[in-house]
């Protein structure tokens, strides 16, 4: 090979990987945009890089509001429904990231009762440092309120308008004073006088049993465990009459 075709060779195989980084690079550039878009929009549910939450300012990420009116128009009808008991301005909306089961950082979201929100804010901030993982959190109106559909998706959430199951008597997410986390993993239930066993969701059966070893189990020395009862909410796990694992209230 004389030095003229070498030096060809040379200059092609630079432009190729020239043309490579550049391509990238852009790829790169993309997800960044995306990631800020994800962010500036706070859109749950998705999952953005470390860095783009530092460019961000994490401060940012962890914050309560006032319930936006793109947010209000998903939960009218749904997870609002006008009564007597619990106004609008009651509430506030809580933004917040998390692991996911994914070990990616995802966009979080819930509605919570005024009273709560900060304490709320300092508890997803501390879990989210300590890497504690969280599948969902979205507002129950992505699952059209119900909370069945919500829990056997495994999504944490707060505020829901409705009765305690099976009684007329308003739940504490009625009032934003009580959250679920990781329902799936965490059921209730409640042994009935004829012998069966009621559990929501009902999907969960085998994770009632908790004398077992499975990842996501809340018991009394797990974070979130810890970090709500050290904030004064009371575990549904610690009640005689049924279990509650994944509900701290307020």
């Amino acid at each position: 090979m004389n030095n003229s075709t070498h030096i060809h060779w040379l200059a092609v195989c630079l432009l190729f990987f020239c043309s490579l980084n550049c391509g990238q690079s852009a790829k790169l550039a993309k997800v960044e945009d995306d990631d800020k878009t994800a962010l500036r929009d706070w859109r749950a549910g998705e999952t953005v890089s470390a860095d783009a939450v530092r460019n961000f300012n994490i401060d940012s990420c962890f914050l309560q509001t006032s319930i936006p009116q793109n947010v209000l128009y998903r939960m009218r009808g749904n997870s609002y429904k006008d009564n007597n008991h619990i106004k609008l301005n009651d509430l506030c909306y809580v933004k917040v990231l998390h692991w996911g089961f994914d070990n990616k950082i995802h966009i979080g979201e819930m509605v919570c009762n005024r009273i709560i929100a900060d304490k709320l804010v300092i508890i997803f901030r501390t879990l989210y440092e300590q890497g504690y993982q969280i599948e969902k959190m979205e507002l129950p109106d992505k699952y059209n309120a119900d909370d069945e559909l919500q829990m056997r998706a495994n999504n944490s959430s707060c505020f829901l308008y409705r009765n305690i199951s099976g009684s007329k008597q308003l739940s504490k997410h009625a009032r934003g004073l009580a959250v679920d986390i990781n329902p799936l993993y965490n059921p209730y239930y409640k042994d009935q006088a004829n012998g069966t066993r009621k559990v929501q969701p009902a999907t969960a059966k085998k994770y009632c049993d908790r004398t077992k070893s499975f990842p996501h189990k809340i018991d009394h020395n797990d974070l979130a465990y810890k970090l709500f009862t050290q904030y004064g909410f009371k575990w549904g796990g610690d009640w005689k009459s049924c279990k509650d694992f994944q509900h701290f209230e307020w």
